[in-house]
C-alpha cells in the first residue's frame, strides 16, 4: 500500500491565534465582566506580535461583543458582558440575507417549545405564574386602537419568552427566545400582526390555562403535549393569515364558504 501524507490544515491567521488565546486566558484566571486585559505592549509581547496584529485581534474580540475598548487615562481593553440582545442581533445579522419563513420558524418551534416549557417547570415560583397571568392580562381582550393590537401581539409572543426565563437549560431557552424575535422581526409576520382585524384568541389562551395548569401540577407529559398542540395550532393559523394576507382563500374552508370570521390564535 502506497504511504499517503495527511493533509496539513490550512494555516490560521496570527490574529485568530491571539483571539482564542486570550478567550482562554479569560476563562483560566476567571476573569469577570469590568476587569482589565493585559495593555497593548504587554500583549505585544506575550504573543510575540505587532501592534497592529493585537490590535486587529482586540478589534475583533469587541465586534464580539465580548470586550469594549477606552482611550485616555486609564484606559484599555475591558471585558464585557454580552447581552442576549447583541447575541441576537448579530444571529439576525448573519441570517439576513437568507430566507427564513414562518414555517421554518415553527419547525423549531414545535420541537423546541415543549422542550423549553418542560425543563422550565422546576424552577416556576409563585411569582412566575403570576407574570404568565398578567401577560395573558394584555391579550385577553379586544384591542381598543392599533398600538394596543400591536402591544398584545408582542405580548403573546413575550409569553412564551417569560417561560423559557425559567428553563434550566441556557441554550435552549436562548434558542426559543431568538425563535420568537425572529417572528416579532420577520417581515411577513409584522405584516400579519399589524392587519387591523379582529383576532379570536380564546383558543389560544386555553392552551397556556391547561399548560400553566398541568405545571402547577408537575405533569411533564401533559405540559410537552399541550405545548406540541399550541404550536402546530399557532403554525397552522400564522401560515393560515399569510396566506390569506397574499390574497390566497382557495385553501381556506370558512373563505370558500364565504365566512367572515377567520380563526386566530397566540403565538
Amino acid at each position: 500500500m502506497t504511504n499517503q501524507n495527511p493533509i496539513a490544515p490550512p494555516r490560521r491567521k496570527r490574529t485568530d491565534e491571539i483571539v482564542d488565546a486570550i478567550k482562554q486566558t479569560i476563562i483560566v484566571h476567571r476573569l469577570q465582566p469590568g476587569d482589565r486585559l493585559p495593555q497593548e505592549r504587554q500583549l505585544m509581547e506575550q504573543f510575540a506580535a505587532s501592534r497592529g496584529t493585537v490590535r486587529e485581534a482586540l478589534k475583533s474580540l469587541e465586534v464580539q461583543g465580548l470586550i469594549r475598548t477606552r482611550t485616555g487615562p486609564g484606559g484599555g481593553a475591558f471585558l464585557e458582558t454580552m447581552s442576549e440582545s447583541r447575541a441576537m442581533s448579530l444571529l439576525s445579522n448573519y441570517l439576513f440575507a437568507k430566507t427564513v419563513t414562518i414555517a421554518d420558524i415553527y419547525a423549531l418551534r414545535k420541537v423546541l417549545e415543549p422542550l423549553v416549557a418542560v425543563s422550565a417547570m422546576g424552577n416556576m415560583d409563585a411569582r412566575a405564574y403570576d407574570r404568565l397571568d398578567a401577560i395573558i392580562a394584555i391579550y385577553d381582550h379586544e384591542p381598543a386602537d392599533a398600538q394596543e393590537r400591536w402591544e398584545q401581539r408582542m405580548a403573546e409572543l413575550d409569553f412564551h419568552g417569560v417561560v423559557a426565563e425559567y428553563s434550566d437549560n441556557a441554550l435552549l431557552a436562548f434558542t426559543c427566545r431568538f425563535l420568537q424575535r425572529l417572528l416579532k422581526d420577520l417581515a411577513v409576520a409584522r405584516d400579519i400582526y399589524i392587519q387591523p382585524k379582529p383576532v379570536l384568541r380564546a383558543e389560544g389562551i386555553e392552551y397556556q390555562r391547561r399548560m400553566i395548569a398541568a405545571m402547577k401540577q408537575g405533569e411533564a407529559d401533559a405540559v410537552h403535549h399541550i405545548m406540541a398542540e399550541h404550536m402546530a395550532y399557532a403554525e397552522r393559523s400564522m401560515l393560515d393569515l399569510q396566506a390569506e394576507l397574499a390574497g390566497d382563500f382557495l385553501h381556506d374552508p370558512v373563505a370558500r364558504a364565504g365566512g367572515d370570521k377567520k380563526r386566530r390564535t397566540t403565538p
